[in-house]
């Protein structure tokens, strides 16, 4: 099988990365994790102008998808330059929504940037990814959700799934200074939403988990729940393994340069044989992982994807830890843009699916809930 781009895959990534590379994404992703989206959101209406979101969004609302090649190609930019916010929680949204109502209403602000969206989905933790900066919360709850799987919950309690959104309240209109902290604490209050206490902390700075939004609107329910739901995990897991590629060959890149300029006994520390030996070891890993992902989304299989994911953020977590060895002192600064690509990459490496629950459904497709049924030649 022909794992390589075709010639509109590789303008559309060159694209992407020029787009990218004129933008200030590091000030963008600390302005994020500081709680200002405002940089974040212009980067996110650019993104969106190129047709990133569109992608996940089929062509009856306003979309250009499903495409998931070329999304997967998008992602790996977008984790080249570390943008911030739920990029992946917006494309598992865009499969959630089946429904033809909610499909009409949600799907197009979706493909065209104006909408921000996150989930919530069975088994994948208490919190919610930068619900503090979404414009939309969509959670999947189900009756008894004892697995930790994301996936294997989502398929396995099908018939009893409800789904919920969740919108952002209004901003509080301007008041007289005498009155403004106990007006806006009464209208937090009135929304049934206090800011401050949403917001927990993370390893990675800028991915912000936040305590679901209360309540929300029933948009469905029933077995069609779970398996959106399902579709959404295996997008999600898609998007992931893109963005931790693209995480993985920044910090390579970043590294490769960083041992040519750094002197050591009078040479680059890049002529070390061990030092060669560390970096070619990282750049296998990434290469390795890279036909993984497109052949999984060639093919959509959930243990396809699985792998890939384990692959891709496993790869990007040893080159991780490779950049950070040799950076030496200077790459535990939070200071250093450097950081930004490492926190991610471990960040990664446990959403929407730790490397376990991947590996065992790779391992056991047919015996895990939600793992399909493996192509065996």
């Amino acid at each position: 099988m022909r794992f390589l781009l075709d010639d509109e895959q590789t303008a559309f990534a060159r694209s992407l990365d020029a787009l990218l590379t004129a933008a200030d994404t590091p000030a963008a992703v600390r302005s994020w994790g500081a709680g200002d989206p405002t940089a974040g959101r212009a980067l996110w209406s650019r993104i969106a102008e190129a047709g990133v979101f569109a992608l996940a969004v089929p062509e009856a609302y306003e979309g250009l998808g499903p495409r998931p090649v070329e999304l997967a190609v998008a992602f790996v930019e977008l984790g080249r330059h570390v943008v911030p916010g739920p990029l992946v929680e917006t494309v598992a949204a865009a499969a959630l929504l089946t429904e033809p109502g909610p499909a009409k209403r949600f799907l197009p602000g979706l493909a065209a940037g104006t909408t921000v969206a996150t989930v919530a989905l069975p088994g994948g933790g208490p919190y919610v990814l930068d619900g503090d900066a979404a414009d939309l919360e969509l959670t999947v709850t189900t009756p008894a959700a004892t697995a930790t799987d994301v996936g294997a919950v989502a398929e396995a309690t099908a018939g009893a799934a409800e789904l919920r959104a969740a919108q952002a309240p209004p901003p509080p209109s301007p008041l007289p200074s005498a009155t403004t902290s106990t007006s806006a604490t009464t209208s937090a209050s009135a929304t049934g939403e206090t800011l401050a206490p949403r917001v927990r902390r993370s390893l990675d700075p800028a991915r912000r988990l936040c305590l679901p939004r209360p309540g929300g609107e029933l948009l469905g329910v029933g077995p069609s729940i779970g398996v959106a739901a399902a579709d959404a995990v295996r997008w999600a897991r898609l998007a992931t393994a893109a963005q931790a590629l693209g995480v993985g060959l920044a910090l390579l890149d970043r590294t490769v340069a960083y041992v040519k300029q750094r002197s050591q006994f009078g040479v680059p520390i890049g002529s070390f044989q061990a030092v060669r030996h560390r970096l070619a070891d990282a750049k296998i890993a990434l290469e390795f992982a890279r036909p993984l992902l497109f052949g999984a989304a060639l093919s959509m299989d959930p243990a396809d994807l699985a792998a890939a994911k384990v692959a891709a953020c496993e790869a990007a977590y040893g080159a991780a830890r490779t950049a950070l060895q040799l950076h030496g002192a200077i790459g535990y600064t939070a200071e250093y843009d450097l950081s930004l690509w490492l926190t991610k990459a471990r960040a990664l490496r446990a959403a929407w699916g730790s490397p376990g629950e991947c590996r065992a459904l790779v391992l056991g497709a047919d015996d895990v809930p939600g793992g399909g049924a493996r192509r065996r030649s």
